[in-house]
């Protein structure tokens, strides 16, 4: 289902079929950004529906002729980003122990030969199996664009520190891909 100007219209007006039609379309398009950023399906629909309010309040404030997709995303993953530092339950501060080049190593992209093996939904699901920290920096630097500056202002981290959850999520999940193809090579063997 397409959303139109005239939909986006008929929900300003608080036309309940309009919105139902509105929130099926955002779910399917929204949900697996919710379940990125949550470690079960019960909080990923907390987060969504918490997100969808924020974006029908907003709705008011738009042009109807605005890319709505892409607008409802980023309110999405700013409300994720919201209910994270609403729940944050503690502080962590990790001290810079390497100097910049060795982050600027690590943090380079290395290409594994198990992730075309592997598709999207097994991959999302090793990344769902990262510590919560380090999933949430990979997230909005890999899947949503942000730069470690944003990050760090977003999440209340240093860049540096965005740096080093990005270098250790790309090592763990280097590890986990290598550690599932050996297994799939003694499979075939």
């Amino acid at each position: 289902m397409d959303i139109t100007p005239e939909m986006l219209e008929r929900c300003k007006r608080d036309d309940r079929m309009a919105i139902n039609g509105l929130y099926e379309h955002c779910f399917h398009m929204l949900m697996p950004a919710c379940f990125r950023y949550n470690n079960n399906e019960e909080d990923a629909r907390a987060a969504y529906n918490t997100g969808f309010i924020k974006i029908l309040n907003a709705l008011a404030k738009v042009d109807t002729d605005v890319n709505f997709n892409a607008w409802a995303k980023r309110i999405m993953v700013n409300s994720l980003i919201d209910e994270y530092r609403k729940n944050k339950k503690y502080n962590t501060h990790i001290t810079k122990s390497d100097n910049e080049r060795e982050l600027d190593y690590f943090s380079e992209g290395q290409k594994n030969e198990a992730e075309s093996n592997l598709g999207y939904d097994n991959i999302m699901i090793l990344v769902n199996e990262l510590p919560s920290m380090t999933r949430k920096v990979f997230n909005l630097y890999v899947i949503d664009g942000y730069v470690h500056k944003e990050i760090g202002e977003m999440l209340d981290i240093s860049e540096g520190t965005s740096k080093w959850h990005l270098s250790t999520a790309r090592k763990l999940l280097r590890d986990k891909l290598e550690c599932l193809e050996s297994h799939h090579q003694r499979m075939v063997i």
